[in-house]
């Protein structure tokens, strides 16, 4: 697992409360790709949507690497952002470029471990490495390592140079989407890595207990209608 301490790679398993569970650090890089370059809700301005100008890092191994993956499919950024997917094998140097276990490499500076890209960022980074992370080339910043902001900047920002106008996050839906998204996301996004590094039996016990429970909860709303907020993808 492992985490950077003032630019030290330091192996340490995740942090967990005093009764085990698990506490999942936020994302410390929350600026906002944008049309024009303007500051988006959180962060810093000055990373307008340019064709070529920012790289993707993920691993397939990654449910939250998935996600931008699939938006990146969904609204034809191929062509605009390029990704270097890491190794799926984790082991005491976190995620690594290693072709021998899958990585494509790092397609920028060859970096052997994904950690040194965090450094590139910020030579006395403190915090988890985790991907996915998007790389502005221009100005050698980290602009997010948060997924779920990364798929609102794909949904939106490049509109202009692709023309692909899906909107998947429509605005008449957006409250209900938040709504559900606040459900899902602690009970199930999150609740699966609750469970599996809890480090008590009560604290794994609550997480799997949540998370099945919100399944079948999602299971009953899928019965009556195909998708859970709206009548397309979102």
């Amino acid at each position: 697992m492992g985490l950077l301490v003032e630019g030290r790679w330091q192996d340490q398993w995740y942090e967990s409360s005093k009764d085990g569970a698990f506490q999942r650090e936020q994302a410390k890089r929350r600026s906002w790709v944008t049309a024009d370059g303007s500051p988006g809700p959180s962060g810093e301005g000055g990373f307008k949507a340019e064709a070529g100008r920012y790289h993707l890092y993920v691993s397939l191994a990654c449910p939250w690497a998935h996600r931008t993956l699939i938006v990146r499919k969904l609204k034809g950024l191929e062509s605009l952002i390029d990704v270097s997917v890491v190794s799926w094998l984790m082991r005491e140097n976190g995620w690594t470029f290693d072709k021998q276990t899958g990585s494509t490499g790092d397609a920028l500076d060859g970096h052997t471990f994904m950690y040194q890209r965090y450094l590139a960022d910020t030579a006395d980074y403190t915090g988890r490495v985790t991907v996915p992370v998007l790389w502005d080339k221009q100005l050698n910043r980290i602009v997010s390592n948060e997924s779920s902001e990364i798929i609102r900047m794909f949904n939106s920002a490049f509109d202009e140079l692709t023309g692909n106008h899906l909107e998947l996050y429509p605005e008449p839906l957006r409250n209900e989407i938040d709504r559900l998204n606040d459900r899902i996301y602690p009970a199930v996004n999150n609740g699966v890595y609750r469970a599996g590094f809890a480090t008590s039996q009560g604290a794994y016990e609550e997480a799997f207990d949540e998370v099945f429970a919100e399944l079948d909860a999602l299971e009953t709303l899928l019965s009556e209608k195909r998708y859970l907020a709206g009548e397309y993808l979102t």
